[in-house]
């Protein structure tokens, strides 16, 4: 942000339809960003939930869905196949995401929306991945990579049970990776960051259409 645009506050407007500015937001790149893990900010926006609960979804999944049902998400065939890491993302993303306004690290994402993030030392149910929320936008996605072919062979497998469920963002099973996992892979971390959300956010851009040099267009209708 100082090299680009020479300052750490990062303006964002609002416009209406003839261009007039109604709103405006600074985002403050020189503080420190805060850190939450999702259970954390399910409870920050939904401070009627039962911590206990959201802090041990694995053992309260019924109690996850009606929490999930309390805050619109409504019945589909593909939630058969949904656990209870799953149900916390889907109401976190449902509930919390688009206020995370300042920068915001979210970290301890679910194993089962996770499928290639290394499971965390401490707590199995969760990863080490972390995603960087700016505008309610996420920016950037880390994790340490999985190296365990069982686990990801298993990871795998649920997702395609997922995907016979209905969920057309789950992913394929992928039999030669995990050939290529079984013969060894040293720890290793990485991180994505989104180059075009980034450059809406340093240029005020209302749509990523904007920043795109070849956007994605409907066909002309004949």
């Amino acid at each position: 942000a100082l090299e680009v645009l020479g300052t750490t506050d990062i303006k964002s407007t609002t416009k209406d339809t003839d261009g007039n500015v109604v709103s405006e937001t600074i985002y403050d790149f020189n503080q420190p960003f805060t850190r939450l893990t999702m259970a954390d900010a399910v409870l920050k926006y939904n401070p009627e939930f039962d911590a206990a609960v959201i802090n041990d979804p694995e053992n309260n999944l019924e109690q996850m869905i009606a929490y999930g049902r309390q805050v619109g998400i409504r019945e589909d065939e593909k939630q058969s196949a949904w656990g209870a890491g799953k149900w916390l993302c889907e109401i976190f993303e449902e509930t919390a995401e688009e206020k995370l306004d300042q920068p915001t690290f979210i970290t301890a994402y679910p194993w089962e929306v996770s499928p290639l993030a290394r499971r965390n030392d401490e707590n199995s149910f969760v990863t080490d991945r972390f995603e960087f929320f700016v505008g309610g936008r996420e920016l950037a996605n880390g994790f340490s990579e999985l190296n365990d072919a069982e686990d990801q062979k298993a990871r795998f497998l649920k997702q395609v049970a997922e995907k016979d469920a209905g969920d057309d963002e789950a992913m394929h099973y992928d039999a030669d990776y995990i050939q290529a996992l079984e013969y060894g892979m040293p720890p290793t971390a990485g991180e994505g960051i989104g180059i075009d959300r980034l450059v809406m956010l340093f240029t005020d851009s209302p749509t990523i259409k904007d920043v795109i040099l070849f956007p994605h267009m409907r066909p002309i209708a004949k």
